[in-house]
């Protein structure tokens, strides 16, 4: 038995011990790649208690899916399973199950997000070692790590962290089964792209397809040269058939199961997943929804007016929009140098991974439905990628390098300027050191060939490039990252900034965790909602000043919106909806969900609280296991529950009490809001239902009402 040390053409260090019988290899990470884990590792993990429960929206649903199966299997907000969450359960699974072997804190949840962004930075690193070296690996990797929305959402509990995860392995299968010389091999590594593909959609459904159009065109474009185009879609066919398979797994389950013994599906009125999925999570985050930021003529409250420029405005740019420039060029550069050539292993490459970052960008660009800034998450590892392999690319030289390599400096170093410019006063040093390493670096790409200037030049220009964002992601750990909307940067940025178009930037008002103003710049400087307190917008441009939710243009004090319902926590302290907590002045949907509620309902046979929105409950159930469920969606308009329903749910048991909410009043809705939401069951049960005085609450009991109720619904048909 003997141990020696070898180094091998491939790029890795062996560990070889040899028997009789057989030989062992431990293959060691390469140094850079040990480096970005440890990289990644800290920035994901760093200070990441200060993020507390995040999103308390889903970490309410975590705890009532951590102690039952039944909550876990359907994904319940509620511990009664009244109603689901509005997205697929895949990555509270995961979140759940950490919770049941180490317990409920926050750290439980969100450790096992940090660990899946470090998991997508070494995925996309081998995905650009693979075809382009360990150069462009490096420089991809680095790239992702720094992306301040990659950190924001790996130290956060939005499903977002694994959606992008399935879709870079997704893109890693593929490539795989490009290099793959038995076409049974293709196909295996074809097939679990298809997995990876459908464990997406069991994350937040339509969103994970992005990546198909440029799976597909790549192996149509390059697979017929082995085996012929009948062959190849075969190969494809398999992985569809396993993307609908996994992906159409739990929507199947929910679909099989009677309503009665399962929760309303969250996020629709007709109680059916085929909804959840094609509308509210599907189509209409692209063609405008009810209620959605489209009824204000652009969608200017979430990511800004829709547009080519979207994605380097202030709500985006600071994000993820930072190298995009260069990545572009990097892309037109790999294809003039490939001319998609089939012999060229560079054009399947670059078809998938440049398919995806094309339909991620125009998608998102020109979404006129809800569309919230962290969704460019997504397009992060795709920029990453194309940034890695234009620099391998670039270092390699050659006559189309010394044109192509000026004009990706030039493009990364005006696409960096723009992003700066939509955030007055921050990093204003950097502008003239970008300014003169953009010039000298354009001037010596195109003058030397030598392999050593060349590295030296690029070395330079993407350290300067990466100065902007690598602060904006160590600035993410010196605040919370928590709320409804996470965000990288400085805590100013996190605050503000939300909406913003070429007309002027917009945000949220601080507000600290009590009652918040809702202020929306690039909108005509109207406000558009506000609700008990006064607070200042973080927003610099038209229209912002000191507002208060007594001023014109805002609804009432504890009125509810689709966007910003009344009561809930300000975005600058770091809590998000649902942020004020019992007896903070009630959350979302106007319910004063207070101590005394709680109390009283406890010492009256206890039974669980129906309210109007699922982000009223949240922080209820996360700070006090309380038996509260949510019956209009989110923020109490998603999901127009029928009196019947509530009715059934009555009889059932699982629902006793009904606490009154503003929410119907209209007051606070977009142009052309037209959803009911609870407001309807919760007016019929105030009919027919005992009513309570708790404090300054209204409570109706609904025990043994449940016929009374149904009564209501039959009066009216």
């Amino acid at each position: 038995m003997s141990f020696s040390w070898e180094t091998r053409p491939a790029p890795s260090l062996t560990l070889r011990r040899r028997t009789r019988t057989r030989t062992f290899a431990l293959r060691l990470p390469h140094p850079e790649l040990i480096g970005l884990i440890a990289l990644a590792g800290t920035l994901n993990l760093w200070a990441l208690s200060r993020n507390g429960w995040a999103n308390d929206y889903y970490s309410a649903a975590v705890r009532s899916m951590s102690t039952s199966w039944h909550n876990f299997l359907f994904g319940s907000l509620d511990a009664s399973g009244v109603m689901t969450v509005d997205k697929p359960p895949l990555a509270l699974w995961i979140q759940s199950l950490s919770v049941r072997v180490f317990g409920y804190h926050s750290l439980s949840i969100l450790v096992p997000q940090a660990l899946i962004g470090v998991a997508t930075v070494v995925l996309v690193y081998d995905l650009v070692r693979r075809r382009f070296g360990r150069i462009g690996g490096f420089v991809a990797g680095l790239a992702l790590a720094l992306t301040p929305i990659t950190v924001a959402i790996s130290r956060h509990n939005n499903p977002d962290a694994l959606l992008v995860l399935c879709c870079v392995a997704a893109l890693w299968f593929t490539v795989r089964a490009l290099e793959a010389a038995p076409a049974r091999a293709q196909t295996r590594w074809l097939v679990l792209a298809g997995v990876a593909v459908g464990l997406g959609f069991e994350t937040k459904m339509a969103v994970a397809l992005m990546v198909v159009p440029g799976i597909v065109a790549a192996w149509l474009w390059i697979a017929p040269a082995a085996r012929g185009r009948l062959h190849a879609l075969r190969q494809l066919l398999a992985g569809g058939v396993a993307m609908v398979l996994v992906g159409g797994a739990w929507p199947l389950l929910v679909e099989l199961t009677p309503a009665a013994d399962r929760p309303w599906i969250s996020g629709t009125s007709d109680n059916k997943i085929i909804s959840l999925i094609s509308e509210y999570n599907g189509v209409g985050r692209i063609d405008g929804q009810t209620g959605g930021p489209g009824g204000l003529g652009g969608g200017s409250v979430f990511g800004g007016t829709a547009g080519p420029l979207r994605l380097l405005n202030s709500a985006l740019g600071g994000q993820a929009g930072w190298l995009l420039g260069f990545a572009l060029v990097s892309a037109i550069g790999i294809l003039a140098a490939s001319r998609l050539r089939r012999s060229d292993p560079r054009s399947g490459w670059l078809i998938a991974v440049g398919g995806a970052f094309v339909v991620t960008a125009v998608v998102f660009s020109e979404a006129k439905g809800i569309f919230h800034p962290y969704y460019v998450s997504l397009l992060a590892p795709f920029i990453a990628m194309l940034t890695g392999a234009g620099a391998a690319q670039l270092l390699k030289g050659g006559g189309s390098a010394r044109i192509v390599g000026p004009l990706a400096v030039v493009a990364g170093i005006a696409t960096e300027l723009a992003v700066l410019g939509q955030y007055p006063g921050e990093l204003t040093w950097l502008v003239p050191i970008l300014i003169a390493v953009g010039v000298l670096a354009a001037l010596a790409l195109a003058a030397f060939a030598e392999r050593r200037v060349r590295l030296a030049t690029l070395g330079v220009v993407l350290a300067a490039l990466l100065i902007a964002p690598g602060a904006w992601a160590a600035d993410t750990l010196g605040h919370a990252t928590s709320g409804t909307f996470p965000a990288g940067g400085p805590e100013s940025a996190a605050a503000g900034g939300f909406g913003g178009g070429p007309g002027g930037r917009s945000g949220f008002s601080g507000g600290g965790t009590g009652r918040a103003g809702f202020r929306a710049g690039g909108v005509g400087g109207v406000q558009l909602f506000g609700s008990g307190g006064t607070s200042r917008s973080t927003g610099t441009g038209q229209g912002a000043s000191e507002v208060s939710g007594a001023q014109a243009g805002g609804p009432p004090a504890g009125a509810g919106s689709p966007i910003l319902p009344a009561g809930g926590a300000g975005f600058a302290g770091g809590r998000g909806f649902g942020g004020g907590g019992p007896g903070g002045g009630g959350g979302p949907g106007g319910e004063d969900l207070s101590n005394e509620v709680l109390s009283y309902v406890k010492q009256h046979g206890g039974g669980t609280i129906a309210v109007a929105s699922q982000s009223s409950a949240a922080s209820a159930i996360i700070s006090q296991d309380a038996d509260v469920a949510g019956i209009g969606g989110f923020s109490g308009r998603e999901s127009d529950v029928s009196i019947s329903w509530l009715a059934g749910e009555v009889a059932a048991g699982k629902i006793r009490w009904v606490l009154a909410s503003q929410s119907g009043s209209g007051a606070g809705r977009l142009p052309g809001d037209t959803r009911k939401g609870s407001s309807v069951a919760i007016a019929d049960a105030a009919k027919v239902c005992r009513k309570v005085t708790v404090s300054t609450s209204t409570l109706y009991d609904c025990q043994g009402r449940a016929s009374q109720l149904l009564s209501t619904q039959q009066s009216k048909s």
